[in-house]
Protein backbone atom coordinates (compact mmCIF):
# COMPACT_ATOMS: atom_id res chain seq x y z
CA UNK A 1 0.00 0.00 0.00
CA UNK A 2 2.87 2.17 0.44
CA UNK A 3 4.15 1.67 -2.90
CA UNK A 4 0.87 2.65 -4.36
CA UNK A 5 1.03 6.12 -2.32
CA UNK A 6 4.09 6.45 -3.90
CA UNK A 7 2.91 5.73 -7.10
CA UNK A 8 0.20 8.39 -6.65
CA UNK A 9 2.53 11.02 -5.36
CA UNK A 10 4.33 11.06 -8.43
CA UNK A 11 1.55 11.21 -10.84
CA UNK A 12 0.58 14.43 -8.55
CA UNK A 13 3.80 16.06 -9.14
CA UNK A 14 3.92 15.29 -12.11
CA UNK A 15 0.10 16.43 -12.66
CA UNK A 16 0.57 19.92 -10.83
CA UNK A 17 2.62 21.72 -13.70
CA UNK A 18 0.46 20.41 -16.48
CA UNK A 19 -2.01 22.18 -14.62
CA UNK A 20 -0.53 25.32 -14.15
CA UNK A 21 0.25 25.24 -17.79
CA UNK A 22 -3.34 24.88 -18.84
CA UNK A 23 -5.10 27.65 -16.62
CA UNK A 24 -2.97 30.63 -18.16
CA UNK A 25 -5.01 33.47 -18.46
CA UNK A 26 -6.97 33.62 -21.68
CA UNK A 27 -8.54 36.93 -22.53
CA UNK A 28 -10.75 37.36 -25.82
CA UNK A 29 -12.65 40.45 -27.54
CA UNK A 30 -15.23 40.21 -30.07
CA UNK A 31 -17.66 42.66 -31.78
CA UNK A 32 -21.21 41.60 -33.16
CA UNK A 33 -20.42 43.29 -36.06
CA UNK A 34 -17.31 44.66 -38.06
CA UNK A 35 -19.26 46.32 -40.48
CA UNK A 36 -21.47 49.24 -39.24
CA UNK A 37 -23.28 52.95 -40.21
CA UNK A 38 -22.82 56.00 -38.08
CA UNK A 39 -25.73 55.93 -35.40
CA UNK A 40 -25.27 52.19 -35.24
CA UNK A 41 -24.98 50.53 -31.92
CA UNK A 42 -22.25 48.14 -31.42
CA UNK A 43 -21.52 45.06 -28.87
CA UNK A 44 -18.21 44.65 -27.66
CA UNK A 45 -17.85 41.20 -26.02
CA UNK A 46 -14.52 40.58 -23.32
CA UNK A 47 -14.26 37.35 -22.46
CA UNK A 48 -11.66 35.94 -19.85
CA UNK A 49 -11.47 32.39 -19.00
CA UNK A 50 -9.54 32.24 -15.61
CA UNK A 51 -11.29 34.15 -13.62
CA UNK A 52 -9.25 37.15 -13.86
CA UNK A 53 -11.11 40.11 -12.05
CA UNK A 54 -13.50 42.35 -14.74
CA UNK A 55 -15.48 44.53 -12.60
CA UNK A 56 -12.26 46.99 -12.29
CA UNK A 57 -11.29 46.58 -16.45
CA UNK A 58 -10.41 50.66 -17.50
CA UNK A 59 -12.64 51.12 -20.67
CA UNK A 60 -11.07 54.70 -21.45
CA UNK A 61 -8.86 53.55 -24.56
CA UNK A 62 -12.13 52.89 -25.95
CA UNK A 63 -12.87 57.00 -26.00
CA UNK A 64 -11.33 58.11 -28.75
CA UNK A 65 -13.55 56.25 -31.25
CA UNK A 66 -16.35 55.23 -29.67
CA UNK A 67 -18.91 56.59 -27.21
CA UNK A 68 -19.79 54.00 -24.49
CA UNK A 69 -23.53 53.46 -24.33
CA UNK A 70 -23.83 51.00 -21.42
CA UNK A 71 -21.74 48.27 -19.65
CA UNK A 72 -22.75 45.00 -18.02
CA UNK A 73 -20.69 41.73 -16.41
CA UNK A 74 -21.86 38.12 -16.94
CA UNK A 75 -20.43 34.66 -15.20
CA UNK A 76 -20.70 31.54 -15.75
CA UNK A 77 -18.89 27.86 -14.23
CA UNK A 78 -18.79 24.27 -15.61
CA UNK A 79 -17.13 21.63 -14.75
CA UNK A 80 -15.65 19.24 -17.86
CA UNK A 81 -13.75 15.88 -16.78
CA UNK A 82 -13.39 16.66 -13.03
CA UNK A 83 -11.77 20.42 -14.42
CA UNK A 84 -13.53 23.69 -13.12
CA UNK A 85 -13.66 26.61 -15.74
CA UNK A 86 -14.98 30.14 -14.38
CA UNK A 87 -15.74 32.58 -17.83
CA UNK A 88 -16.39 36.22 -17.04
CA UNK A 89 -17.60 38.42 -19.54
CA UNK A 90 -17.69 42.48 -19.98
CA UNK A 91 -20.46 43.17 -22.17
CA UNK A 92 -19.93 47.39 -23.82
CA UNK A 93 -22.52 48.59 -26.11
CA UNK A 94 -21.16 51.11 -27.83
CA UNK A 95 -21.29 53.73 -31.26
CA UNK A 96 -18.75 55.35 -33.32
CA UNK A 97 -17.99 58.41 -32.86
CA UNK A 98 -16.34 58.89 -36.75
CA UNK A 99 -16.56 57.44 -40.14
CA UNK A 100 -13.74 55.25 -41.25
CA UNK A 101 -11.67 51.97 -40.27
CA UNK A 102 -11.54 52.39 -36.46
CA UNK A 103 -9.54 50.06 -33.72
CA UNK A 104 -10.89 48.44 -30.58
CA UNK A 105 -7.50 49.06 -28.89
CA UNK A 106 -6.09 45.98 -26.17
CA UNK A 107 -7.94 46.25 -22.72
CA UNK A 108 -6.37 44.96 -20.05
CA UNK A 109 -7.99 42.51 -17.61
CA UNK A 110 -5.93 41.57 -14.59
CA UNK A 111 -2.80 40.29 -15.69
CA UNK A 112 -3.46 39.54 -19.35
CA UNK A 113 -4.78 41.60 -22.36
CA UNK A 114 -7.42 41.33 -25.36
CA UNK A 115 -6.38 41.66 -28.86
CA UNK A 116 -6.90 44.46 -30.87
CA UNK A 117 -10.08 44.56 -33.52
CA UNK A 118 -10.75 46.39 -36.66
CA UNK A 119 -14.41 48.00 -37.34
CA UNK A 120 -15.27 49.54 -41.00
CA UNK A 121 -17.94 52.51 -39.87
CA UNK A 122 -19.84 53.49 -42.86
CA UNK A 123 -22.26 57.05 -44.04
CA UNK A 124 -25.04 56.99 -41.77
CA UNK A 125 -28.28 56.22 -43.66
CA UNK A 126 -30.50 58.70 -45.53
CA UNK A 127 -33.02 60.83 -43.87
CA UNK A 128 -36.33 58.79 -43.51
CA UNK A 129 -40.01 60.20 -43.63
CA UNK A 130 -41.70 61.50 -40.29
CA UNK A 131 -44.61 59.09 -41.49
CA UNK A 132 -42.66 55.82 -41.84
CA UNK A 133 -42.21 53.72 -38.83
CA UNK A 134 -40.99 50.21 -40.39
CA UNK A 135 -38.96 49.61 -43.24
CA UNK A 136 -38.16 45.89 -44.81
CA UNK A 137 -35.47 45.36 -47.31
CA UNK A 138 -33.56 43.03 -49.24
CA UNK A 139 -29.61 43.14 -49.70
CA UNK A 140 -27.00 41.16 -51.04
CA UNK A 141 -23.03 41.48 -50.70
CA UNK A 142 -22.98 41.31 -54.79
CA UNK A 143 -24.49 41.11 -57.81
CA UNK A 144 -22.30 38.54 -59.75
CA UNK A 145 -21.17 35.31 -58.03
CA UNK A 146 -19.27 32.03 -59.13
CA UNK A 147 -21.10 29.09 -59.54
CA UNK A 148 -20.95 27.16 -55.69
CA UNK A 149 -19.22 30.52 -54.62
CA UNK A 150 -20.66 32.28 -51.67
CA UNK A 151 -23.48 34.73 -51.35
CA UNK A 152 -24.70 36.66 -48.45
CA UNK A 153 -28.64 37.67 -48.25
CA UNK A 154 -28.93 40.03 -45.84
CA UNK A 155 -33.13 40.72 -44.56
CA UNK A 156 -33.19 44.00 -42.77
CA UNK A 157 -36.16 44.90 -40.63
CA UNK A 158 -35.92 48.64 -39.12
CA UNK A 159 -38.95 49.40 -37.08
CA UNK A 160 -39.56 52.97 -34.80
CA UNK A 161 -42.40 51.16 -33.20
CA UNK A 162 -43.07 48.29 -30.96
CA UNK A 163 -44.16 44.96 -32.99
CA UNK A 164 -45.97 41.65 -31.97
CA UNK A 165 -45.80 38.48 -33.93
CA UNK A 166 -43.32 39.01 -36.67
CA UNK A 167 -42.49 36.33 -38.92
CA UNK A 168 -41.15 36.02 -42.12
CA UNK A 169 -41.31 34.11 -44.89
CA UNK A 170 -39.43 30.76 -45.90
CA UNK A 171 -36.41 31.47 -48.25
CA UNK A 172 -36.47 28.77 -50.68
CA UNK A 173 -34.44 28.14 -53.83
CA UNK A 174 -34.61 25.27 -55.85
CA UNK A 175 -30.75 25.71 -57.87
CA UNK A 176 -28.86 26.77 -54.47
CA UNK A 177 -27.78 25.74 -51.35
CA UNK A 178 -28.99 27.83 -48.56
CA UNK A 179 -27.36 28.34 -45.26
CA UNK A 180 -29.17 30.33 -42.34
CA UNK A 181 -26.31 32.29 -40.31
CA UNK A 182 -26.67 34.26 -36.63
CA UNK A 183 -29.33 37.11 -36.25
CA UNK A 184 -28.28 40.20 -35.34
CA UNK A 185 -30.09 43.29 -33.84
CA UNK A 186 -28.89 46.78 -32.80
CA UNK A 187 -29.85 50.41 -32.34
CA UNK A 188 -29.71 52.67 -35.04
CA UNK A 189 -30.27 56.70 -34.46
CA UNK A 190 -31.49 58.21 -38.16
CA UNK A 191 -31.93 61.56 -38.12
CA UNK A 192 -32.22 62.11 -34.13
CA UNK A 193 -34.87 59.38 -34.41
CA UNK A 194 -34.30 55.91 -32.45
CA UNK A 195 -34.96 52.62 -34.69
CA UNK A 196 -34.40 49.20 -33.59
CA UNK A 197 -32.99 46.97 -36.76
CA UNK A 198 -32.93 42.80 -36.99
CA UNK A 199 -30.62 41.49 -39.95
CA UNK A 200 -30.98 37.36 -40.52
CA UNK A 201 -28.62 36.64 -42.63
CA UNK A 202 -28.23 33.54 -45.18
CA UNK A 203 -25.36 32.10 -47.14
CA UNK A 204 -26.36 30.83 -50.61
CA UNK A 205 -24.59 28.53 -52.86
CA UNK A 206 -25.56 28.69 -56.28
CA UNK A 207 -25.67 25.08 -57.82
CA UNK A 208 -26.23 26.08 -61.47
CA UNK A 209 -24.63 28.65 -63.44
CA UNK A 210 -26.95 31.46 -65.45
CA UNK A 211 -29.04 33.56 -63.50
CA UNK A 212 -30.12 33.04 -59.80
CA UNK A 213 -33.63 34.77 -58.76
CA UNK A 214 -34.18 35.54 -54.97
CA UNK A 215 -38.07 35.99 -55.01
CA UNK A 216 -39.75 38.75 -52.68
CA UNK A 217 -40.13 37.69 -48.99
CA UNK A 218 -42.59 39.25 -47.05
CA UNK A 219 -42.28 40.32 -43.48
CA UNK A 220 -45.50 40.81 -41.19
CA UNK A 221 -46.49 42.07 -37.69
CA UNK A 222 -49.02 43.73 -35.42
CA UNK A 223 -48.16 46.80 -33.69
CA UNK A 224 -48.59 46.54 -30.10
CA UNK A 225 -51.01 48.63 -28.61
CA UNK A 226 -51.18 49.92 -24.78
CA UNK A 227 -53.13 48.02 -22.20
CA UNK A 228 -56.12 49.62 -21.07
CA UNK A 229 -56.97 47.46 -18.03
CA UNK A 230 -55.61 44.47 -16.23
CA UNK A 231 -57.43 42.21 -18.44
CA UNK A 232 -56.35 43.57 -21.72
CA UNK A 233 -54.45 40.98 -24.16
CA UNK A 234 -52.82 44.14 -26.40
CA UNK A 235 -53.81 42.20 -29.46
CA UNK A 236 -55.74 44.37 -30.96
CA UNK A 237 -52.83 46.56 -32.73
CA UNK A 238 -52.80 47.06 -36.85
CA UNK A 239 -51.39 44.31 -38.61
CA UNK A 240 -48.70 45.83 -41.08
CA UNK A 241 -47.00 43.89 -44.11
CA UNK A 242 -44.09 44.43 -45.86
CA UNK A 243 -42.75 43.03 -48.80
CA UNK A 244 -39.46 43.13 -50.19
CA UNK A 245 -37.83 43.39 -54.00
CA UNK A 246 -37.07 40.73 -55.96
CA UNK A 247 -33.62 40.32 -56.42
CA UNK A 248 -31.45 38.96 -59.69
CA UNK A 249 -27.57 37.53 -59.57
CA UNK A 250 -25.84 36.56 -62.33
CA UNK A 251 -23.83 33.17 -61.91
CA UNK A 252 -20.89 32.96 -63.57
CA UNK A 253 -19.12 29.57 -64.53
CA UNK A 254 -16.46 27.83 -63.72
CA UNK A 255 -13.30 29.06 -66.16
CA UNK A 256 -12.24 26.67 -68.29
CA UNK A 257 -8.61 26.81 -67.56
CA UNK A 258 -9.18 26.25 -64.14
CA UNK A 259 -6.59 23.19 -63.74
CA UNK A 260 -8.65 20.29 -61.16
CA UNK A 261 -11.33 18.75 -60.94
CA UNK A 262 -12.21 20.17 -57.26
CA UNK A 263 -13.61 23.22 -57.84
CA UNK A 264 -12.99 26.05 -55.10
CA UNK A 265 -14.15 29.46 -55.43
CA UNK A 266 -13.12 31.32 -52.05
CA UNK A 267 -11.97 34.95 -50.77
CA UNK A 268 -9.14 32.84 -49.17
CA UNK A 269 -7.45 29.50 -48.25
CA UNK A 270 -4.88 28.39 -46.54
CA UNK A 271 -3.00 25.02 -45.89
CA UNK A 272 -1.48 24.30 -42.02
CA UNK A 273 0.20 21.29 -41.09
CA UNK A 274 1.36 19.57 -37.73
CA UNK A 275 3.04 16.77 -36.04
CA UNK A 276 2.52 14.68 -33.13
CA UNK A 277 6.50 14.01 -33.18
CA UNK A 278 9.21 16.15 -34.56
CA UNK A 279 9.90 14.55 -37.93
CA UNK A 280 13.69 14.91 -37.61
CA UNK A 281 13.21 12.60 -34.67
CA UNK A 282 11.70 9.80 -36.37
CA UNK A 283 12.86 5.87 -35.57
CA UNK A 284 12.23 2.72 -37.57
CA UNK A 285 8.89 1.15 -36.37
CA UNK A 286 8.14 4.24 -34.35
CA UNK A 287 4.37 6.37 -35.54
CA UNK A 288 4.02 10.11 -35.66
CA UNK A 289 0.65 11.54 -36.48
CA UNK A 290 0.77 14.50 -39.45
CA UNK A 291 -2.65 16.62 -39.39
CA UNK A 292 -3.37 18.50 -42.43
CA UNK A 293 -5.66 21.23 -42.04
CA UNK A 294 -7.10 22.64 -44.98
CA UNK A 295 -9.54 26.04 -44.24
CA UNK A 296 -11.42 28.38 -46.94
CA UNK A 297 -13.42 31.46 -46.61
CA UNK A 298 -16.70 31.48 -48.51
CA UNK A 299 -16.72 27.75 -48.55
CA UNK A 300 -18.51 25.09 -47.36
CA UNK A 301 -16.58 22.38 -44.98
CA UNK A 302 -17.97 19.50 -47.46
CA UNK A 303 -16.27 21.91 -50.70
CA UNK A 304 -13.15 21.18 -49.06
CA UNK A 305 -11.01 18.06 -50.67
CA UNK A 306 -9.37 15.62 -49.28
CA UNK A 307 -5.40 15.03 -48.87
CA UNK A 308 -4.38 11.93 -51.03
CA UNK A 309 -1.73 10.30 -49.31
CA UNK A 310 1.72 9.62 -51.75
CA UNK A 311 2.69 5.87 -51.71
CA UNK A 312 6.26 6.29 -50.96
CA UNK A 313 8.49 2.95 -50.37
CA UNK A 314 9.49 2.84 -47.20
CA UNK A 315 6.79 4.78 -45.80
CA UNK A 316 3.56 3.37 -44.41
CA UNK A 317 0.38 5.45 -44.02
CA UNK A 318 -2.66 4.69 -41.62
CA UNK A 319 -5.38 7.87 -41.80
CA UNK A 320 -7.73 8.21 -39.44
CA UNK A 321 -11.37 9.97 -40.14
CA UNK A 322 -11.68 13.50 -41.31
CA UNK A 323 -12.93 16.07 -39.56
CA UNK A 324 -15.29 18.14 -41.51
CA UNK A 325 -16.60 21.15 -40.23
CA UNK A 326 -17.70 24.82 -40.81
CA UNK A 327 -17.79 27.95 -38.84
CA UNK A 328 -19.71 31.47 -39.06
CA UNK A 329 -17.35 34.93 -39.45
CA UNK A 330 -18.31 38.33 -40.29
CA UNK A 331 -18.14 36.95 -43.81
CA UNK A 332 -19.73 34.45 -44.20
CA UNK A 333 -18.51 30.79 -43.68
CA UNK A 334 -15.19 29.23 -43.27
CA UNK A 335 -15.09 25.74 -44.25
CA UNK A 336 -12.44 23.72 -42.51
CA UNK A 337 -11.11 20.02 -43.16
CA UNK A 338 -8.82 18.19 -41.23
CA UNK A 339 -7.10 15.23 -42.24
CA UNK A 340 -4.64 13.11 -40.15
CA UNK A 341 -2.63 9.71 -40.99
CA UNK A 342 0.18 7.80 -38.80
CA UNK A 343 2.96 7.64 -40.36
CA UNK A 344 5.46 4.70 -39.69
CA UNK A 345 9.35 4.01 -41.98
CA UNK A 346 9.99 0.49 -42.12
CA UNK A 347 13.29 1.12 -43.16
CA UNK A 348 16.25 3.58 -41.85
CA UNK A 349 17.10 6.54 -45.08
CA UNK A 350 15.72 9.57 -46.15
CA UNK A 351 12.44 10.15 -47.16
CA UNK A 352 10.58 12.87 -49.51
CA UNK A 353 7.44 13.68 -48.77
CA UNK A 354 6.36 15.71 -51.86
CA UNK A 355 4.74 19.29 -51.69
CA UNK A 356 0.89 19.68 -51.57
CA UNK A 357 -0.35 22.26 -53.87
CA UNK A 358 -4.11 22.89 -54.25
CA UNK A 359 -5.76 24.98 -57.06
CA UNK A 360 -8.40 27.81 -55.91
CA UNK A 361 -10.16 30.52 -57.46
CA UNK A 362 -9.85 33.89 -55.84
CA UNK A 363 -13.56 35.08 -55.97
CA UNK A 364 -11.93 38.86 -54.85
CA UNK A 365 -9.83 39.37 -57.33
CA UNK A 366 -10.95 36.86 -59.91
CA UNK A 367 -7.77 34.63 -60.39
CA UNK A 368 -5.93 31.29 -60.21
CA UNK A 369 -4.26 30.71 -56.78
CA UNK A 370 -2.49 27.79 -55.25
CA UNK A 371 -2.19 26.62 -51.48
CA UNK A 372 0.91 25.33 -50.97
CA UNK A 373 2.86 23.28 -48.68
CA UNK A 374 6.32 22.72 -49.47
CA UNK A 375 7.73 19.26 -49.47
CA UNK A 376 9.63 17.97 -46.29
CA UNK A 377 12.65 15.68 -46.34
CA UNK A 378 12.60 12.63 -43.12
CA UNK A 379 15.94 11.26 -41.98
CA UNK A 380 14.88 8.19 -40.46
CA UNK A 381 17.09 6.83 -38.07
CA UNK A 382 17.57 2.84 -37.00
CA UNK A 383 15.76 1.57 -34.30
CA UNK A 384 16.82 2.05 -30.68
CA UNK A 385 18.02 -1.44 -29.59
CA UNK A 386 16.79 -0.54 -25.93
CA UNK A 387 13.01 0.05 -27.12
CA UNK A 388 10.92 -2.84 -28.74
CA UNK A 389 7.13 -1.46 -29.38
CA UNK A 390 4.46 -4.23 -28.17
CA UNK A 391 1.57 -1.92 -29.73
CA UNK A 392 0.85 -0.71 -33.51
CA UNK A 393 -0.43 2.44 -34.08
CA UNK A 394 -3.60 3.37 -34.41
CA UNK A 395 -5.06 1.68 -37.40
CA UNK A 396 -2.40 -0.56 -38.10
CA UNK A 397 -3.45 -3.76 -38.15
CA UNK A 398 -1.46 -6.09 -34.92
CA UNK A 399 1.17 -7.90 -35.30
CA UNK A 400 1.68 -11.70 -34.25
CA UNK A 401 2.76 -11.71 -30.83
CA UNK A 402 4.10 -14.69 -28.44
CA UNK A 403 2.27 -14.74 -25.11
CA UNK A 404 4.19 -13.22 -22.28
CA UNK A 405 4.07 -15.39 -18.56
CA UNK A 406 3.24 -13.25 -15.65
CA UNK A 407 4.92 -14.78 -12.53
CA UNK A 408 3.68 -13.63 -9.52
CA UNK A 409 5.68 -11.94 -6.88
CA UNK A 410 7.62 -13.67 -4.52
CA UNK A 411 6.06 -14.13 -1.25
CA UNK A 412 2.55 -12.67 -2.53
CA UNK A 413 -0.45 -13.36 -0.62
CA UNK A 414 -3.16 -15.52 -2.42
CA UNK A 415 -5.89 -13.80 -0.74
CA UNK A 416 -8.47 -11.53 -2.63
CA UNK A 417 -7.80 -8.24 -1.58
CA UNK A 418 -10.08 -5.96 -1.34
CA UNK A 419 -9.79 -3.55 -4.34
CA UNK A 420 -9.98 -7.01 -6.32
CA UNK A 421 -12.98 -7.97 -5.15
CA UNK A 422 -14.70 -4.05 -5.57
CA UNK A 423 -12.85 -4.50 -9.24
CA UNK A 424 -14.70 -8.04 -9.99
CA UNK A 425 -18.09 -6.94 -8.70
CA UNK A 426 -17.81 -3.72 -10.83
CA UNK A 427 -16.88 -6.29 -14.07
CA UNK A 428 -20.11 -8.47 -13.50
CA UNK A 429 -22.31 -5.54 -13.31
CA UNK A 430 -21.15 -3.97 -16.16
CA UNK A 431 -21.39 -7.45 -18.28
CA UNK A 432 -24.49 -7.51 -16.76
CA UNK A 433 -25.69 -4.03 -18.25
CA UNK A 434 -24.16 -5.28 -21.75
CA UNK A 435 -26.24 -8.20 -21.91
CA UNK A 436 -29.40 -6.08 -21.10
CA UNK A 437 -28.25 -3.74 -24.16
CA UNK A 438 -27.61 -6.39 -26.73
CA UNK A 439 -30.90 -8.06 -26.08
CA UNK A 440 -33.23 -4.70 -26.05
CA UNK A 441 -31.47 -3.69 -29.07
CA UNK A 442 -32.63 -7.15 -30.72
CA UNK A 443 -36.29 -6.42 -30.04
CA UNK A 444 -36.37 -2.72 -31.38
CA UNK A 445 -37.83 -2.18 -34.32
CA UNK A 446 -36.35 -0.37 -37.29
CA UNK A 447 -36.52 3.49 -37.03
CA UNK A 448 -38.67 4.90 -40.60
CA UNK A 449 -37.70 6.04 -43.13
CA UNK A 450 -37.33 9.64 -43.37
CA UNK A 451 -39.25 11.59 -45.80
CA UNK A 452 -38.01 14.07 -48.19
CA UNK A 453 -38.26 17.24 -45.29
CA UNK A 454 -35.83 15.55 -43.07
CA UNK A 455 -33.81 18.47 -42.27
CA UNK A 456 -30.31 15.89 -42.13
CA UNK A 457 -31.83 14.28 -45.59
CA UNK A 458 -32.60 17.47 -47.41
CA UNK A 459 -28.76 19.03 -46.33
CA UNK A 460 -27.20 15.42 -47.47
CA UNK A 461 -29.41 15.34 -50.82
CA UNK A 462 -27.97 19.20 -51.66
CA UNK A 463 -24.39 18.78 -50.65
CA UNK A 464 -24.95 15.79 -53.02
CA UNK A 465 -26.25 18.16 -55.93
CA UNK A 466 -23.10 20.58 -55.13
CA UNK A 467 -20.66 18.08 -55.14
CA UNK A 468 -21.74 16.74 -58.29
CA UNK A 469 -22.43 20.03 -59.86
CA UNK A 470 -18.46 20.50 -59.20
CA UNK A 471 -17.64 17.50 -61.53
CA UNK A 472 -15.24 16.76 -57.98
CA UNK A 473 -15.11 12.33 -57.79
CA UNK A 474 -13.78 12.76 -54.42
CA UNK A 475 -16.58 15.26 -52.89
CA UNK A 476 -19.10 13.05 -55.07
CA UNK A 477 -17.93 10.23 -53.30
CA UNK A 478 -18.30 11.26 -49.82
CA UNK A 479 -21.75 13.31 -50.70
CA UNK A 480 -23.61 10.32 -51.66
CA UNK A 481 -22.49 7.76 -49.02
CA UNK A 482 -23.49 10.50 -46.60
CA UNK A 483 -27.09 10.65 -48.26
CA UNK A 484 -27.27 6.84 -48.65
CA UNK A 485 -26.53 7.19 -44.61
CA UNK A 486 -29.62 9.57 -44.00
CA UNK A 487 -31.95 8.25 -46.57
CA UNK A 488 -30.90 4.54 -44.73
CA UNK A 489 -30.37 5.01 -40.62
CA UNK A 490 -31.37 1.87 -39.84
CA UNK A 491 -28.04 0.31 -42.38
CA UNK A 492 -24.23 0.86 -41.73
CA UNK A 493 -23.15 2.78 -45.28
CA UNK A 494 -19.40 3.84 -44.98
CA UNK A 495 -18.92 2.79 -49.12
CA UNK A 496 -20.31 2.93 -52.69
CA UNK A 497 -20.96 -0.29 -52.78
CA UNK A 498 -23.37 -0.18 -49.76
CA UNK A 499 -24.91 2.19 -51.20
CA UNK A 500 -24.92 0.53 -54.72
CA UNK A 501 -26.48 -2.41 -52.56
CA UNK A 502 -29.11 0.08 -50.32
CA UNK A 503 -30.98 1.35 -53.78
CA UNK A 504 -30.57 -1.76 -56.09
CA UNK A 505 -30.41 0.87 -58.85
CA UNK A 506 -27.72 -0.41 -62.06
CA UNK A 507 -27.53 2.86 -63.53
CA UNK A 508 -26.63 4.10 -59.91
CA UNK A 509 -23.72 1.47 -59.86
CA UNK A 510 -22.54 1.95 -62.61
CA UNK A 511 -22.14 5.59 -62.07
CA UNK A 512 -20.33 4.82 -59.31
CA UNK A 513 -17.83 2.62 -60.44
CA UNK A 514 -17.07 5.33 -63.30
CA UNK A 515 -16.94 7.90 -60.35
CA UNK A 516 -14.09 5.45 -58.43
CA UNK A 517 -12.40 4.69 -61.63
CA UNK A 518 -12.13 8.47 -62.16
CA UNK A 519 -10.99 9.12 -58.39
CA UNK A 520 -8.52 6.28 -58.00
CA UNK A 521 -6.90 6.10 -61.83
CA UNK A 522 -3.56 7.25 -62.11
CA UNK A 523 -3.99 9.11 -66.14
CA UNK A 524 -6.13 12.25 -66.19
CA UNK A 525 -9.37 10.93 -66.28
CA UNK A 526 -12.35 13.42 -66.65
CA UNK A 527 -15.98 12.65 -64.80
CA UNK A 528 -19.02 15.17 -65.09
CA UNK A 529 -21.33 14.37 -62.01
CA UNK A 530 -24.55 15.23 -63.95
CA UNK A 531 -25.64 11.55 -64.85
CA UNK A 532 -25.06 10.36 -61.19
CA UNK A 533 -27.32 13.89 -60.10
CA UNK A 534 -29.97 13.08 -62.68
CA UNK A 535 -30.20 9.71 -61.09
CA UNK A 536 -30.16 11.03 -57.24
CA UNK A 537 -33.00 13.24 -58.26
CA UNK A 538 -34.98 10.24 -59.71
CA UNK A 539 -34.26 7.57 -56.32
CA UNK A 540 -35.31 9.78 -53.97
CA UNK A 541 -38.44 10.73 -55.69
CA UNK A 542 -39.35 6.69 -55.42
CA UNK A 543 -37.80 6.00 -51.67
CA UNK A 544 -38.74 9.20 -49.97
CA UNK A 545 -42.37 10.26 -49.46
CA UNK A 546 -42.37 14.58 -49.25
CA UNK A 547 -45.04 15.77 -46.98
CA UNK A 548 -48.26 17.52 -48.72
CA UNK A 549 -48.15 20.40 -46.14
CA UNK A 550 -45.58 23.17 -45.97
CA UNK A 551 -44.84 26.08 -43.40
CA UNK A 552 -45.03 29.20 -45.59
CA UNK A 553 -43.61 31.82 -43.04
CA UNK A 554 -40.63 31.04 -40.61
CA UNK A 555 -40.73 32.93 -36.89
CA UNK A 556 -37.88 35.91 -37.24
CA UNK A 557 -36.69 34.38 -33.88
CA UNK A 558 -37.88 30.25 -33.68
CA UNK A 559 -37.41 28.55 -30.38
Amino acid sequence: MKSIGKVFATILALALPLVSMNSQAAVMASVDRDRIAMGDTLRLTITATDGEDTRNTDLRPLLADFEVLQRSTSSSTSIVNGRRTQTRQILIDMTPRRQGTLKVPPLRVGQAESNMLLVAVGPAPEPLAADQTLLFEAQVDRDSVYVQGQLILTLRIQQSVNLENRSITELQLDNAFVKPLEQKSFQRDIDGRPWLVHELRYAIFPEQSGTLEIPAQTFSARESSPRRSFFDLGNDGRQVRRTSKALSITVMPRPADFPDNTWLPARSLTLEESWSTAPEQLRVGESATRTIVIKGDGLQGAQLPPILLPQTDGLKYYPDQPVISEQETSIGLRGSRQDSAALVPTRAGSWTIPEIRIPWWDTEKRELRYAVLPQRVLNVAASDPAFTATTAPLGAPAADTAPIAVTPAQGASDRLFPWQALTAFTAAGWLLTLVYLLGSRRNKRPPPMPHAENASEKHAFKQLLAACASDSPAQSRQAVIAWAASVFPDQAIHSTDQVAAAFADNGLAAQLTQMNAALYSTGTTTWHGATLADIAKALRKQVTHPSNTKNSELSLYPT
